[in-house]
């Protein structure tokens, strides 16, 4: 039996080109653009779990790598010393209850990287101990939010071309996320023009990122979701996407299928919403729920209902467990734009790649198959822009 002796959480930052804040003063990565010139600096975390036989996982974050999340995952490491990690369903129902007052952002790397432990312990893929039966998934182009500044995805027009170019690169489908002042009346021009340009076999979807300002405003948009056929309608308005009665009351006047409750953590909370009738279809994220354990427990209890569940963003994590999904649909490959690379880390040496350029020709991305997740991670990279390093058990 493997025993966990160390914990080790490497923080490291790494530049991305032409993309800015512009106006915004917060890093948060919705308030990107696309700003020529400009070098952004982001901050991840990558997480190794060693144990006293030899046996490793690792993960590196690409969407959680934030001050709040590394606290929290400092908050759980010390937890899996002296533990067994192939205790993968006792562990996560310890560190739940550990973070029970927090948002439990920094429990899914931990989570996952114990998952690749086990699949290189056992010579396996984490997509083949999930059981998965896709090798390839069906990806679709999901957008930098709307910029004020010149430049970039700046008016209705140039997410339509954007949209074009994206069908013709072989994305299946395309997600908006607009503008952050919730203008309504823009978000309709968009996404209708949107629709006409591409026509009408390219799935669309739109994700407001709760900016709408009130029920009437994502009710006004949504009609026009209803009009122009689109696939999901996402998080429309300012409750923060947590407000079960008032999307059930929407639910009620339109057609199109809410996809809600990325910003509701965890199964329990989730189940609630959806029984609750909060939306049509559940979103999940092994990063931001509780890892590869907690994603498909959701999957599991959306396919008991006979609904379908939604994987957000991307990463190998991610494409493990879509690969073992019925109920679902889509990878999100987030976020792209014009002239602006995916601010995923470039820490890959193995050929992965969550950039635009590396779609296949099917319109398609590859599910890892070697051990583990099927990655290898450049540490020399991680250690040579670390920016902070936390050590838990055995020096």
């Amino acid at each position: 039996m493997s025993k966990i002796e160390r914990v080790e959480i490497h923080a490291f930052s790494f530049t991305v080109e032409n993309v800015g804040l512009g106006a915004h003063s917060n890093a948060g990565v919705g308030n990107l653009i696309h700003l020529p010139g400009a070098k952004s600096t982001p901050t991840r975390f990558a997480v190794r779990i060693l144990c006293d036989d030899g046996a490793q996982g690792e993960y590196v974050t690409h969407w959680v790598g934030t001050p709040s999340t590394l606290g929290q995952i400092q908050m759980l490491a010390p937890n899996l010393i002296g533990r067994d990690p192939e205790e993968r369903e006792a562990i996560y129902d310890d560190l739940k209850r550990e973070v029970r007052a927090y948002d439990h952002m920094g429990h899914g790397a931990l989570d996952i990287a114990l998952w690749d432990l086990a699949g290189k312990k056992y010579h396996m893929s984490v997509a083949r101990m999930l059981g998965a039966f896709r090798k390839r998934l069906p990806t679709y182009a999901s957008t930098y939010h709307g910029q004020e500044e010149p430049g970039g995805l700046d008016t209705p027009e140039a997410f339509a071309d954007y949209a074009q170019a994206c069908k013709e690169a072989g994305f299946v489908g395309f997600k908006i996320h607009g503008w952050h002042n919730g203008d309504a009346r823009r978000e309709v021009r968009n996404l209708l023009g949107v629709r006409e340009r591409v026509g009408n076999d390219m799935y669309l979807m739109i994700d407001p990122a709760c900016q709408l300002r009130t029920f009437l405003d994502a009710l006004y948009v949504g009609q026009a979701c209803d009009e122009a056929h689109y696939f999901w309608y996402e998080d429309p308005y300012r409750d923060s996407g947590v407000s079960a009665l008032g999307h059930q009351r929407l639910r009620e006047k339109l057609k199109t299928p809410l996809l809600v409750s990325e910003h509701v953590r965890g199964l329990e909370q989730k189940a609630n919403f959806m029984l609750q009738g909060g939306c049509d279809m559940i979103h999940a994220d092994p990063e931001y729920d509780m890892g590869i354990t907690g994603a498909m427990k959701i999957a599991h209890f959306c396919e008991a209902l006979g609904l379908d569940v939604q994987m957000h963003a991307c990463g190998p994590a991610h494409r493990a467990v879509i690969a073992a999904i019925r109920n679902t649909h889509f990878y999100e490959l987030a976020l792209m734009g014009p002239g602006m690379p995916n601010m995923v880390p470039p820490i890959y040496t193995c050929g992965y790649s969550d950039q635009p350029e590396d779609l296949g020709q099917d319109g398609c991305m590859p599910v890892p198959d070697g051990p583990g997740l099927g990655v290898t991670y450049d540490w020399a990279f991680i250690e040579r822009n670390r920016t902070a390093l936390f050590v838990y058990g055995k020096p």
